[in-house]
């Protein structure tokens, strides 16, 4: 038996984070492959370890602590920043400050933490920018890679503020009209 496709199917109510379910959830998803963007990621991890001896994601980090212009929070444990070339618009990565290459080797302590920076950081977000939709991604070691000197975990915040349009889907390559430390600032300026 074949079931005839309608347009309406494809019709159905979804939110701008991808949502067709019209509440507030999570998905966890474990693939038996490494996605090829994950994969590029840590390769050009891999390539800076080898070139410069040190985890590109420290260096990041250290700059954004240094440069104060950029960071959204701190906490003893973590730090949210917009990063210096945000996708899109309020893009936030929070990042532990240890050197982690893998979220399974968290302790108590910093999972409590991060709990907290994550209420902060989307209390922000909900009352600065009017409850927007949102994806968040923990950006952690595959389990080829646990332990991997070149590898640091961290979370990815992206507001559904913006859309890809033409130039981004044809090239890969996205276009963000927002300044970062703007945005970091009316985040660090917003009452949670």
């Amino acid at each position: 038996m074949t079931r005839a496709l309608s347009i309406s199917s494809f019709l159905e109510p979804w939110t701008p984070a991808g949502a067709s379910l019209m509440h507030p959830h999570a998905q966890m998803v474990a693939l038996p492959i490494v996605p090829n963007e994950v994969r590029v990621r840590a390769d050009e991890a891999r390539h800076h370890f080898d070139e410069a001896g040190t985890c590109a994601f420290c260096e990041m980090l250290d700059q954004e602590l240094a440069q104060q212009t950029r960071i959204v929070l701190e906490s003893e444990h973590f730090v949210a920043f917009v990063p210096y070339a945000a996708v899109s618009p309020f893009h936030i990565w929070v990042m532990p400050r240890a050197h982690i290459s893998s979220y399974l080797y968290a302790q108590a302590e910093e999972v409590a933490d991060l709990a907290n920076m994550m209420h902060t950081v989307l209390r922000k977000l909900y009352v600065g920018l009017n409850n927007p939709d949102f994806n968040y991604v923990i950006r952690t070691a595959p389990i080829r890679d646990l332990g991997a000197p070149y590898l640091h975990w961290y979370i990815t915040i992206v507001p559904r503020l913006s859309y890809a349009a033409g130039f981004e889907l044809g090239s890969g390559i996205f276009i963000n009209a927002s300044l970062p430390e703007e945005c970091a600032q009316f985040l660090r300026d917003t009452e949670r």
